[in-house]
């Protein structure tokens, strides 16, 4: 099944219901960086809800960026996503693995541990919107939710999955849900919503059984005028590297440190943390780089 995204509404725009199967990409993910069992559950998760945090937004060329940095020893998850629904990002530490948690799962929570979550929402013009939340759990979806109910005062339900085996990442995804406040008022249909979500045995259950994402938001919100929008949104994995972008990284560290490397190593290579794509510099592009930083001094002059 291709990754996707699809968007409904229900109880007469009441209820937001943004749905995304992501498994392709976090199996992309997986290999480029060579991530453990449950590093790539991580990280899949976080890529995950930034889909779906993103479709939210209005503006062409909007991204949200969603940092969990715990004190545990995967050291930290990173994924930024877009709109247009690409997505990228990383973990602190790709290698670190866990025995499975009380529940026979993936130890995430343990894996992240305790900390806090960052989200920067870049709304294509302007300052972004930065926020700050302590992690409930480290599980991500728990995480996140806390965030939307008490930085953006939305009630919401997130379910997030990432089933990955020997074979790699064979589910992954989500489903968010929120409650806007003209549905809120409606105790009985909130209470219908809650235990209807707290009886989901997960979400990559439901992409294993053969489950659209169609068929997921019918089974929650079937009864409750549920209006699913034709158009689905096609997801990847992306990073907007490349040469030259690595080649201003390398800038910043100036001329004497340039001139190092052309001497020490006969030129440099960077590795950009989002995709693994590693980039060579030869000596004739960093004295080129020295070039540029002593004309710019002339001119600063």
């Amino acid at each position: 099944m291709a990754d996707q995204l699809i968007r409904a509404t229900a109880a007469d725009g009441g209820i937001k219901a943004i749905g995304v199967i992501s498994t392709r990409l976090t199996e992309e993910a997986r290999q480029r960086h060579k991530l453990s069992y449950v590093a790539t559950a991580a990280l899949g998760r976080t890529m995950a809800a930034g889909l779906l945090m993103a479709a939210s937004m209005k503006r062409s060329g909007s991204r949200v960026n969603v940092r969990v940095k715990g004190d545990g020893p995967l050291g930290g998850v990173l994924a930024d996503a877009g709109l247009d629904g690409t997505v990228r990002g990383y973990v602190g530490n790709p290698s670190v693995e866990l025995p499975p948690n009380h529940k026979g799962k993936l130890d995430v929570g343990g894996a992240v541990g305790a900390g806090f979550l960052y989200v920067v929402r870049d709304l294509g013009h302007g300052y972004p919107y930065s926020s700050t939340v302590e992690l409930v759990s480290g599980e991500i979806g728990d995480d996140v939710a806390h965030y939307l109910a008490s930085s953006e005062q939305t009630p919401s339900a997130l379910v997030l999955g990432v089933f990955v085996g020997e074979q790699g990442v064979t589910a992954a995804g989500g489903i968010l849900i929120q409650v806007l406040p003209k549905a809120a008022r409606d105790e009985e249909l909130v209470a219908t919503l809650e235990s209807r979500i707290e009886a989901l045995s997960g979400f990559t259950p439901l992409l294993q059984a053969g489950k659209t994402l169609t068929e997921i938001f019918n089974d929650l919100l079937g009864d409750m005028g549920l209006n699913i929008f034709p158009e689905s949104q096609m997801l990847r994995f992306h990073c907007g590297c490349s040469f030259n972008r690595a080649l201003g990284a390398l800038k910043i560290l100036g001329e004497a440190e340039l001139q190092d490397m052309i001497v020490k190593d006969d030129g440099a290579e960077a590795t950009c943390d989002f995709c693994g794509n590693i980039y060579q510099a030869s000596s004739d592009d960093l004295t080129q780089l020295i070039g540029d930083l002593q004309r710019e001094s002339l001119i600063s002059d």
